[in-house]
């Protein structure tokens, strides 16, 4: 397998620009659905079996799909909702158990391998722009329960689960979408009630972490993004002992659009980032991968940390059977 088709491996690309097509046969790690995606069942499936026709190494099929807000079946379900994490978890445990074996049923018979979730944030900002409902409470220990039996049901059911957002977007007091947040509490706090979730989904061997586009003075005194840190994905691997593959948050997100396409993806592979979202597959999109992979043939680090995330994704593609 050639450096190139490696880097490849490392994205996920949304179908906006039509470059998935040539980037699967390149390699490409997964695709990633949204809502537009989506028209019917019939349709969805025969969209998710055409591209694993088209793709040269078996693909992660991605969608965010966390109930509430954050549900991209939509139009299959016709206004029916699955209730967000905050309400599922509210409505009992055997609720949440129930409901996440329905989510994750219904993915895996789309052809759907691995979902964005569980959103392990702790709520601690009422004020929060873009958690609140989609976490499971505000205070750890809920949170630590919610995750255990949301990323089990789907183990369960085949659906890699992906735990969100390192090092946590509970606090935040702005949408990452739109503007990076900073993360002002002290590192003790953080870790008592927004890292301690993390810590046991690690403990409890979740397969992906997502990290967020969130500014903490902790880790970078710089204004740079934990996705793109390498302090923070650091702690992640050497505090915390997490082994298993990290991916960023979507890359189009203002949060981290403005340290420069390329530039941006750079700092992230040698922050230790293993993968990354992308929601569209643009001509400048795929730019990004094509650029850094002629740079990478002649740097040692960029190549290395290539090769490192291969060997991790992998070794989930294999242990998933994907």
């Amino acid at each position: 397998m050639d450096l190139r088709t490696k880097l490849y491996q490392m994205f996920i690309l949304g179908l906006d620009g039509e470059g998935y097509h040539q980037a699967l046969k390149d390699g490409l790690g997964g695709i990633i659905f949204f809502t537009k995606d989506i028209e019917s069942a019939d349709q969805f499936k025969t969209l998710t079996s055409e591209i694993k026709k088209e793709a040269l190494i078996s693909p992660f099929l991605s969608i965010d799909q966390e109930g509430g807000r954050v549900e991209r079946t939509e139009n299959i379900h016709n206004g029916k909702k699955y209730l967000s994490a905050k309400y599922a978890y509210g409505k009992g445990l055997a609720y949440l158990e129930k409901q996440t074996d329905e989510i994750a049923k219904e993915l895996c018979s789309y052809g759907i391998n691995l979902n964005f979730a569980p959103c392990i944030d702790v709520n601690t900002n009422p004020n929060n722009p873009i958690i609140g409902e989609r976490a499971f409470a505000s205070n750890p220990e809920d949170v630590i329960i919610g995750e255990s039996i949301v990323s089990k049901r789907y183990r369960k059911n085949n659906i890699i689960p992906c735990a969100k957002h390192f090092p946590g977007h509970g606090d935040a007091n702005a949408d990452s979408h739109l503007t990076l947040p900073e993360i002002t509490l002290d590192f003790k706090t953080l870790e008592k009630y927004h890292i301690k979730p993390f810590k046991a989904a690690i403990d409890n061997g979740i397969e992906m972490i997502m990290v967020a586009h969130l500014h903490v003075p902790h880790f970078e005194k710089e204004i740079i993004p934990t996705s793109l840190s390498k302090n923070a994905i650091s702690y992640l691997r050497n505090t915390l002992g997490y082994k298993g593959v990290i991916i960023s948050d979507d890359m189009i997100m203002k949060g981290v659009a403005k340290f420069g396409a390329i530039e941006a993806c750079e700092m992230g592979i040698r922050a230790g980032l293993n993968m990354f979202i992308y929601r569209n597959s643009t001509p400048e999109t795929i730019n990004i991968i094509d650029t850094i992979a002629i740079k990478a043939e002649n740097d040692i680090e960029l190549k290395n940390n290539i090769e490192e995330s291969y060997k991790l994704i992998t070794k989930l593609k294999q242990e998933k059977n994907i």
